[in-house]
């Protein structure tokens, strides 16, 4: 498997704004770099919601002019996936 974002340019980046880089590595790196892998099993389930709820028009999009409209339609968005 092919780990796009293993570079040393971009875990710079990520450290200069402060964040904590949670990549996993290139298995054919000559270093291995460690991380924590809770966190990139929760950061990967957070990114997998999103991609669910961007498959909603509405909210790919962001129909919706004011702020309480668009949180609603969030709200039914995520209750829809969760009950599939």
């Amino acid at each position: 498997m092919k780990r796009a974002c293993d570079s040393n340019a971009f875990r710079q980046v990520i450290s200069s704004l402060g964040a904590e880089a949670v990549i996993p590595c290139n298995p054919t790196r000559k270093h291995l770099i460690p991380y924590d892998f809770d966190a990139y099993k929760a950061r990967n389930l957070i990114e997998r919601c999103f991609n669910k709820l961007k498959h909603f028009r509405r909210i790919a999009t962001r129909y919706d002019r004011r702020a309480v409209n668009f949180l609603s339609f969030i709200h039914l968005a995520a209750a829809l996936v969760w009950m599939r």
